[in-house]
């Protein structure tokens, strides 16, 4: 039998697991050049590990997972402002996941759904603070559809994802 120390080093050795995946997925989306027809966009392949973590693990260590995600890789690949609209972004989808996952009316696809949606939100109330001028009218609805399509993607991914992993939690 696992004593309560052995569960804590391995959900901490399967956290940090989980952190390497999304810094690897992150940096894999900053080096392959994918054309988007908006800047920023991205293909979101981190959240397929952030929504795995909230699913296994929970809300906090979700936010504090893609928080060191959003830092590492702001810092290795971007800038202050890339991980200002990077947190912003992560603090109220998984806010916004969290919420819809605890009503359990709503399916991981669903989830993910609105997280992508809420992403771009985020990232987009931080640009209209920060960039005078800033177009947000067009990029609002240009933005919210690639996060609904990514989030519905990243959901299909986690639908099958989730329930191979549960056992790796405890």
């Amino acid at each position: 039998m696992e004593s309560h120390g052995d569960k804590i080093a391995r959900k901490v050795a399967v956290s940090g697991l989980l952190l390497a995946l999304a810094v690897l997925f992150g940096y894999v989306e900053a080096i392959i050049p994918v054309p988007m027809p908006v800047p920023g966009m991205k293909l979101g392949l981190a959240n397929i590990v952030i929504v795995t973590i909230l699913y296994l693990a929970g809300w906090k260590e979700a936010i504090v997972i893609s928080a060191l995600r959003v830092l590492i890789i702001g810092f290795l690949f971007g800038n202050l402002f890339s991980i200002s609209y990077g947190l912003a972004g992560t603090a109220l989808s998984i806010l916004g996941m969290a919420l819809v996952r605890k009503t359990g009316r709503f399916s991981v696809v669903s989830v993910s759904a609105l997280g992508g949606v809420l992403h771009n939100c985020g990232q987009i109330l931080v640009a209209t603070l920060v960039v005078i001028g800033f177009p947000w009218k067009w990029y609002l609805p240009v933005l919210m559809l690639a996060g609904l399509g990514a989030g519905i993607v990243t959901g299909f991914l986690n639908r099958l994802i989730v329930p191979r992993v549960k056992r790796l939690w405890g």
